[in-house]
C-alpha cells in the first residue's frame, strides 16, 4: 500500500505536470539570483514575505472550506438539498488530495505558480 500513497513531501509535485514543476523551479531560481548580493535587510524581509506566502495546501484548504460553508448555505436559506452534494464533492477532493496529492483544482493552482511548503522552504534555505 506505501506505493500506492506517495509521500507527504514529494505528493504534489509527483501529481503535477513536469513543466509545471520545472516552471515553478525556473522562477524559484530567478527569485533566488534577484537577491543575490542583496543586503541583509533586504534578504531578511524577504525572509519574511516567504514565511508569509499562501502555499498549495493552505489555499486549498481556504477554497474547500468556501465552497463548504457556501454550500451549506444554500441547503439552509433555499431548502434545496442538491446543494449538499457540493459539499460531498469538495470533502471527496479534499480526502484525495490528503492521500494522493491530487485534487480537480490542483492543476489550476500549479499553473498559477502556487507552491508547496517544500518549494516556498528551498527558496528560504537558497
Amino acid at each position: 500500500m506505501n506505493s500506492v500513497i506517495p509521500s507527504s513531501e514529494d505528493r504534489v509535485s509527483h501529481a503535477t505536470d513536469a513543466e509545471v514543476n520545472e516552471s515553478i523551479a525556473t522562477a524559484t531560481e530567478l527569485a533566488v539570483l534577484k537577491f543575490r548580493g542583496a543586503s541583509p535587510a533586504a534578504l531578511t524581509a524577504r525572509i519574511e514575505e516567504l514565511k508569509r506566502e499562501w502555499d498549495v495546501e493552505r489555499t486549498l484548504e481556504l477554497n474547500a472550506g468556501l465552497l463548504t460553508v457556501a454550500a451549506s448555505f444554500l441547503v439552509l436559506k433555499h431548502r434545496r438539498p442538491g446543494w449538499a452534494f457540493l459539499s460531498l464533492a469538495v470533502g471527496s477532493f479534499l480526502a484525495l488530495h490528503a492521500v494522493r496529492g491530487w485534487c480537480p483544482p490542483l492543476p489550476v493552482l500549479r499553473r498559477a505558480g502556487v507552491r508547496t511548503p517544500a518549494e516556498i522552504h528551498e527558496e528560504i534555505l537558497a
